[in-house]
């Protein structure tokens, strides 16, 4: 379990960097240079955060611009900041990981993908859900998503996604579509879907499933077929069918619940 064990002061050569635990943007070097300008006037105002996995040895966990920021002034002034301030915690190396994460975003105005990999990573490491949305401030259905669409997501989707060149609305839906596309039809699917993104121009778009008239027709032929067919549905089918008439099938799986509830309509 996560915990804050105590406030110290530290030699800064005690201090490591954990290979599973780093700062998950690139140091900034203008940032470590004004951080260097900042704590040389004003000293070290809010301490680093540092993980005691076995008694004195700490790894670093929030801080790393303001440790290299220190470690420069060091180079210029030997014998300042031999000893820092740090908060010490505990806890399991997910944990960190997912805490790192955390002060980062808390500090940034973080993209959503930068989430990604740890979100998936707790997963997999047993955390439930409504303790991964309490951690990080979300809601569970902001978590469900990023375990449902992440892992299976095309690489070319989530570069743009990284270079913001898709918003994560966009991306869901994209892969909505690639995940509802016919057996064998994915990749078709997903080249079409990212083309459109790249170069702006909308692709050509495949026949619509089911219209109305096309509907009406296959409907009127399987009821004098089958006089006595009856539906049981739900009201979640019809908006699902309504939705699929309107040509929105690709959202929200509509398209796999008319199939489902109305198979007659699908039918080849």
């Amino acid at each position: 379990m996560l915990t804050t064990k105590r406030y110290d002061y530290v030699p800064i050569e005690a201090i490591q960097e954990h290979p599973h635990i780093a700062n998950h943007r690139p140091l900034n070097r203008a940032k470590v240079n004004h951080y260097a300008e900042d704590i040389l006037k004003n000293g070290l105002l809010e301490p680093l955060v540092v993980w005691e996995r076995n008694h004195g040895e700490f790894f670093l966990v929030g801080g790393f611009h303001r440790l290299n920021a220190i470690r420069h002034i060091r180079q210029a002034n030997p014998g300042y900041f031999d000893r820092i301030d740090v908060r010490v915690v505990a806890g399991e190396v997910d944990e960190m990981r997912a805490l790192n994460l955390k002060l980062n975003a808390d500090r940034l105005d973080a993209r959503v993908s930068e989430y990604f990999d740890t979100v998936i990573y707790l997963n997999n490491a047993n955390w439930e859900k409504a303790k991964l949305a309490a951690f990080f401030d979300r809601s569970e259905s902001w978590i469900e998503e990023i375990i449902r669409f992440v892992p299976g997501m095309d690489p070319r989707l989530r570069k743009l996604l990284d270079a913001d060149k898709v918003t994560w609305t966009k991306a869901k839906q994209l892969c909505r579509q690639i995940l509802e596309a016919p057996p064998g039809q994915e990749k078709l699917v997903a080249d079409r879907l990212i083309a459109e993104i790249i170069t702006g121009i909308p692709a050509a778009r495949p026949p619509r499933p089911l219209t109305l008239s096309k509907a009406t027709r296959k409907l009127t032929k399987h009821i004098e077929r089958n006089p006595d067919q009856r539906y049981v549905v739900e009201g979640r089918d019809l908006v699902s069918l309504f939705m699929v008439l309107s040509g929105k099938e690709s959202e929200d799986g509509h398209l796999a619940r008319v199939r489902k509830a109305f198979p007659a309509l699908l039918e080849d």
